[in-house]
């Protein structure tokens, strides 16, 4: 088996350790025999339908998130179509929001996005720091934990767009609500830096195991590997989560 990511700006959408989900994604494919490769997404490549079967697009500050604005909207059309076909996508923090209807600056400035998911997001004057806990219904079992680091407050609105999950520890989309994430279909945005996928290995088989399913058009039941050193780490992160909270 083989499985295409694109690799959505990663020199300019690319903090908090966020390539290593990458690492991640060839990692656990690479365990099961599963060829993976890579190819980076930049400025001006012209995207094709069916080109990937997996999509994934990390954070990045306001300058960058201006100048991937743009481009992005060039891609918008084929990225909603491989949605709409199942096609999985992670995209964090920056790339999250440039998935949501727009992203109102600091300064104001309204940064428009693809309206993949349905939902808005507003600069606050609030940096919201520090480890996060949420509980999902997307996958079993329901923790999923990470670092997050934004002052963007997104609010999901009526539509087709549920929360990833619910703030356990944290403050998640907006400080208010609880809600934390996006999903539409097997797309999945979130604020979850660290990077996310290392120490959520059940969140890293959900993403691949969809790939998988959407290309080969079969169920596809991945090899169980020995994950005691991710859920040490995951566990470590709740301890440090509810320490500093």
């Amino acid at each position: 088996m083989k499985l295409k990511i694109g690799y959505l700006y990663p020199k300019l959408l690319n903090i908090y350790g966020d390539r290593g989900n990458i690492t991640c994604f060839k990692q656990r494919c690479l365990w099961r025999g599963i060829h993976v490769e890579v190819t980076d997404i930049s400025i001006g490549y012209s995207l094709k339908e069916g080109e990937f079967d997996l999509f994934f697009g990390g954070g990045g500050q306001d300058k960058q998130q201006l100048i991937v604005a743009k481009d992005l909207q060039t891609k918008k059309e084929v990225l909603k179509k491989e949605a709409d076909k199942g096609k999985p996508m992670l995209t964090i923090c920056g790339t999250y929001q440039l998935f949501g209807r727009f992203f109102k600056t600091s300064k104001k400035e309204k940064i428009p996005g693809i309206s993949l998911f349905d939902m808005i997001t507003i600069a606050s004057e609030q940096r919201k720091i520090g480890n996060i806990v949420i509980k999902t219904k997307l996958i079993k079992p329901s923790l999923i934990v990470g670092f997050e680091n934004h002052s963007g407050n997104t609010f999901i609105k009526d539509g087709l767009s549920q929360p990833l999950g619910r703030v356990i520890k944290g403050f998640g989309n907006n400080g208010r609500d609880k809600t934390e994430g996006a999903v539409y279909k097997n797309v999945l945005g979130c604020y979850l830096h660290g990077p996310v996928l290392p120490k959520n290995p059940h969140l890293a088989d959900f993403l691949i195991k969809k790939a998988l399913e959407v290309k080969y058009q079969k169920k596809i039941n991945l090899k169980k590997l020995d994950d005691s050193l991710e859920w040490q780490a995951q566990e470590k992160a709740v301890q440090r989560a509810y320490k500093t909270g």
